[in-house]
């Protein structure tokens, strides 16, 4: 599976590692950026990742900034992206059994290395259960995406 990963200047280093770590597990890493710890804006970032999977170029995505949430954010303004803030196991595994997550975003600046590794193990061992009442919550999901708003 190719897995999309990027992070802004505070999740830098925490990218670097999950990136090697996802090629222990046997996935291969896109690396989106940033690739050093210099300032950047997490809303690019957030956005690389988001049309990397609308695109195709990875079936899922790792995003880290500082607390995870901004970021979290501005992926979820994507229509198809569904990214989750996730400091724990559960919420990685559920978010993608239950809501069809794509993304799982990180905050660097909250969890440790370790944790992170776990986390990003568990979500991408995990698998939509496709259940009726899960499509037919990504369904409105979907409609509210493709509503105009005033």
């Amino acid at each position: 599976m190719l897995v999309a990963i990027a992070s802004d200047h505070a999740g830098f280093e925490l990218k670097q590692t999950l990136s090697g770590y996802l090629k222990e597990l046997g996935y291969q890493p896109l690396d989106l950026g940033t690739f050093s710890t210099a300032p950047v804006d997490y809303p690019d970032f957030a956005e690389a990742i988001g049309r990397a999977i609308r695109d195709g170029r990875a079936q899922r995505g790792v995003l880290i900034c500082g607390s995870g949430v901004g970021a979290s954010v501005a992926a979820n303004k994507i229509p198809g992206i569904r990214a989750g803030l996730t400091h724990d196991t559960y919420s990685a595994h559920q978010g993608v059994e239950h809501d069809d997550m794509n993304i799982i975003v990180l905050g660097a600046r909250v969890i440790g290395a370790e944790m992170a590794r776990e986390l990003v193990r568990t979500f991408l061992a995990a698998e939509f259960t496709g259940e009726e009442r899960h499509r037919r919550r990504l369904d409105k999901i979907k409609a509210i995406e493709g509503k105009e708003w005033e």
